[in-house]
């Protein structure tokens, strides 16, 4: 998704409907959940410790682990 699809989207949580506003907080969920992994991936290939990572997204290095741990992301460490 692009950044204009993604602008387009967040001006559509305004919408006088809340359902099409609802929507697009479904799909805005998505799409910012599918670049952080992308983010959380590219740290990890740079040599980011996982620790660091989770301090930067504001979690507890636990809930970073729980839902990183399966995805390969820690370089054989945990």
């Amino acid at each position: 998704m692009d950044m204009e699809q993604l602008t387009e989207l967040a001006a559509s949580t305004a919408d006088h409907d809340p359902l099409v506003g609802l929507d697009a907080v479904t799909r805005l969920r998505a799409e910012t959940e599918r670049i952080e992994a992308v983010l959380v991936r590219r740290a990890r290939a740079k040599g980011t410790t996982w620790p660091r990572t989770a301090d930067v997204l504001g979690v507890s290095k636990q809930a970073f682990h729980k839902k990183y741990a399966g995805r390969g992301l820690f370089g054989g460490r945990s």
